[in-house]
């Protein structure tokens, strides 16, 4: 079950590294058009087109890492009532199934869209005619693996639940917000 978790954990590392790679290359690019606009008077016509793509990218192959750091934004009332223990970790894969179920139906739609890019060959009409299923594919790439996170989620909850080591509570949030 560790390997399972390590590898899905490397998984969104690696999603997380992809994501933060485009969004530097989408400020680059904007970066670029600025220059050539000032400089030369001119556009490289592509920034718009791209960086919206590169943005759906980040969005969705980001969510992964950010889940496994925590990073989401979280609905926290009912944990200020069930403290660190058992319970709160039963609460903690409820939830975690909830978010698996909601991702592998957006998994299941997305490669539905995909695929319907893939077999009638649709082009943008943008002066590139970029072949959309390249920057589609990450929207279903993107769900599957925030699909696996929360699967190796709920495997570390139920691990936690078998050891009886529990993680500390976070009150990060309560002093980010002057609680």
């Amino acid at each position: 079950m560790t390997l399972i978790i390590r590898i899905i954990d490397r998984i969104s590392n690696a999603s997380g590294l992809i994501a933060g790679l485009l969004m530097i290359l989408g400020v680059v690019l904007v970066l670029t058009e600025v220059i050539v606009r000032t400089v030369f008077s001119s556009t490289i016509y592509i920034t718009q087109e791209y960086t919206a793509y590169f943005m759906v990218a980040i969005t969705f192959l980001g969510l992964a890492y950010t889940l496994k750091e925590k990073g989401h934004i979280r609905l926290t009332f009912i944990h200020k009532f069930v403290k660190v223990g058992k319970v709160r970790t039963i609460l903690d894969i409820y939830a975690f199934i909830i978010g698996f179920i909601i991702f592998a139906i957006v998994t299941y739609a997305t490669i539905d869209y995909f695929l319907s890019s893939l077999a009638s060959g649709t082009r943008s009409m943008q002066i590139t005619k970029t072949y959309l299923a390249i920057p589609q594919f990450a929207m279903p790439l993107g769900s599957f693996i925030i699909s696996l996170q929360f699967l190796a989620e709920i495997l570390k909850s139920i691990l936690q639940l078998k050891t009886g080591e529990f993680e500390e509570e976070d009150d990060f949030e309560s002093e980010a917000l002057g609680r």
